[in-house]
């Protein structure tokens, strides 16, 4: 099995290396026919792993030793468990459908080849990531899927736009896993090895050892190392401070989206706590502060998604606001349904970004909802696989959304983590914003009078098969996911020992019986009232939400401007920046260096010459005096002393 363990990552590294440096030899086709046949390996060996993880076969072990300092081994290494093979099928799959969209989306790109090698890469950094049975390869899976993130969001680097947008996730990461290597430090500082299975062991042996911090006060060391990992969380899995840069990211072409923002970059943070559950149970503050930023994510991204007009832009925020409900349940200590949400969340949410795309090439990559209308009867196909994406995002019974979704909140109502009341009212309330938003998307796309114009209308049609094809098979999932796995999830079965510790609502529930207790709870009821709500305001009474944005215009405001974070952080971060730089540069190298250190130096240099200067006569008669008054004055020490 070590081979096929191996041959998983390897065959879409293999593959990118091919289209990306062979790719003008070989042609296009040969391009994404070799990508995608790298993938569908990686895919069906994922599978063939977790049959055989779940029939009893785990395995952790080391591939090579990359280095040994001391008595500290460096080591490239596979932890194949329950949660890693569900990772590994979720990611592989949601690749594989999204290599065989690019077909059709990129058709008409000059960088298609090139789109191919980057998207093969990047799945062979999840997977590396995902795989990993230690710190050191994770770090490297970590960093790799954010370089190639850059290389992918800004794609189309003619633009502006998007060379500013793949900077930015760049910077906004790198803060993040500034705190993520930190707290990899302190792993290593504490345990003195990398290796989880060793950390695991030895965490609750320090359980009770403190740190004094720079203030004076008294911490947990494990709540550092938590917090520190939680930071690099923050920033991969875009939770608030540092979520700018994900709506920005949607520069990139739409298969990238789904890619990145669906199942793959964006859900390496939650992955990660779920793996560090071990640590994170030791520490209630840290448990703490992932239920509060969680619940601020889910809330007020939710919020603003209601206000968005770019098709891509509304599922941006809905991922954000998703993201938020993952890193609740991590909060809660109820780990396997957080990574149920994050599996379902995987379908849907790379079904509503595909969809989104199918509408961009139907319009001729126009992205403004307002100017769209009326495609039901012209994209029959891409629609329903819209709808369904929409009632699973909303949390409607049967569809995936409604059994995950539904068990976190059930999850955080039953937590006593210090928050968990905030949290609740949170995440209870977000899903009437998230049904609203979604059906918002659905109606002004789908359907009343066309707004586009009429050249446009006249060349409307269905989009072929390489992109609808994916969308029906992600659509099979985001129906019957949540049915399959609700039960194994909410029970522990399904991810075992790989996770410390579960909280769910009841052991052995079923997906019938869930369903019959949603009919009678507050999150149906309430994502039932956001889709009547958007029916009210976009087909009964389109006027409304005009009007009630008029009333509430301060509201309006805020959301519009994202609560400010953008404009804040260019004005700290990026006009402070120049300023401190413009600071250094007039005082420190203009003033300072030049103008003292270096110019100054000569001048003084030039002014004592010039005195010295005046010494040197010519004439003997002042050189004999000289002579005298030295001898004077050296006698008269002498005679001093």
């Amino acid at each position: 099995m070590r081979a096929i363990y191996l041959a998983i990552p390897l065959a879409c590294l293999a593959a990118a290396i091919v289209a990306g440096l062979f790719g003008t030899a070989i042609g296009r086709r040969a391009a994404h026919r070799i990508t995608i046949i790298g993938v569908a390996i990686s895919f069906v060996l994922s599978v063939v792993v977790a049959l055989d993880v779940f029939a009893g076969n785990t395995f952790n072990g080391t591939v090579y030793t990359w280095a040994t300092s001391g008595g500290t081994r460096f080591e490239i290494g596979f932890m194949l468990d329950q949660l890693s093979s569900v990772m590994m099928v979720v990611v592989t799959f949601v690749s594989l459908m999204v290599h065989i969209y690019t077909i059709g989306y990129m058709a008409d790109d000059s960088g298609y080849k090139r789109f191919f090698s980057y998207i093969s890469l990047f799945t062979f950094a999840m997977l590396m990531l995902v795989m990993a049975n230690n710190f050191l390869q994770l770090f490297f899976g970590w960093e790799a899927v954010g370089l190639v993130s850059y290389l992918l969001i800004g794609f189309w680097y003619e633009r502006e736009s998007a060379i500013r947008a793949n900077l930015k996730a760049f910077l906004v990461n790198r803060v993040g896993d500034f705190g993520f290597l930190l707290g990899i430090g302190a792993v290593l500082y504490l345990f003195d090895s990398l290796d989880y299975a060793v950390v695991f062991a030895a965490a609750p042996g320090i359980a009770d050892q403190t740190a004094t911090s720079p203030l004076g006060g008294e911490w947990l060391w494990l709540t550092i190392v938590c917090l520190l990992l939680f930071v690099g969380a923050m920033g991969k899995s875009a939770q608030v401070p540092l979520h700018v840069w994900l709506p920005d990211s949607m520069e990139g072409p739409t298969p990238i989206s789904a890619l990145i923002h669906a199942a793959t970059m964006v859900t390496a943070g939650i992955f990660m706590v779920a793996r560090m559950s071990p640590l994170f149970e030791l520490s209630q503050t840290a448990l703490s502060v992932v239920l509060v930023i969680g619940a601020l994510t889910a809330f007020l991204m939710a919020l603003v998604g209601l206000v968005q007009n770019d098709i891509k832009r509304v599922v941006a925020y809905s991922t954000l606001s998703q993201l938020g409900y993952m890193t609740v349940a991590l909060g809660a200590s109820a780990y396997s349904v957080a990574i149920f949400h994050l599996v379902t969340h995987a379908f849907f949410k790379a079904l509503l970004f595909l969809g989104a795309g199918s509408v961009i090439i139907a319009l001729h990559h126009e992205q403004d909802m307002r100017k769209m209308g009326g495609l039901k009867k012209y994209m029959p196909v891409t629609y329903v696989t819209a709808i369904i994406g929409s009632l699973a995002l909303a949390g409607i019974p049967p569809f995936a959304g409604f059994f995950s979704k539904d068990a976190i909140i059930e999850a955080v109502h039953h937590s006593s983590i210090p928050g968990s009341g905030i949290a609740y009212l949170a995440v209870l309330a977000g899903v009437a914003v998230t049904a609203f938003y979604s059906f918002r998307l659905v109606f002004l796309v789908f359907h009343g009078e066309p707004r586009m114009d009429e050249a446009t209308r006249s060349h409307l049609h269905e989009s072929p098969w390489v992109v609808t094809g994916p969308l029906v098979m992600l659509a099979i999932p985001s129906i019957l996911a949540g049915l399959a796995l609700v039960e194994p999830a909410l029970s522990g079965a399904l991810f075992g020992d790989s996770l410390a510790h579960t909280k769910a609502a009841e052991e052995h529930i079923s997906a019938t019986s869930m369903m019959i207790h949603g009919l009678t709870a507050a999150p149906l009821w309430l994502a039932v009232t956001g889709i009547v709500g958007a029916w009210l305001c976009y087909i009964a009474r389109p006027n409304l939400p005009g009007m009630v944005a008029g009333r509430l215009q301060l509201v309006y405001q805020i959301l519009d401007h994202k609560y400010g974070f953008d404009q804040l952080y260019l004005r700290v971060f990026g006009q402070g920046s120049r300023e401190l730089g413009q600071l250094l540069w007039q005082v420190g190298d203009v003033r300072l260096i030049d103008g003292i250190l270096v110019n100054g130096t000569a001048r003084l240099i030039g002014r004592l010459a010039g005195i010295l200067r005046q010494l040197q006569t010519g004439y003997v008669y002042h050189y004999a005096f000289t002579m005298i008054i030295g001898l004077v004055l050296l006698s008269a020490w002498l005679l001093w002393r």
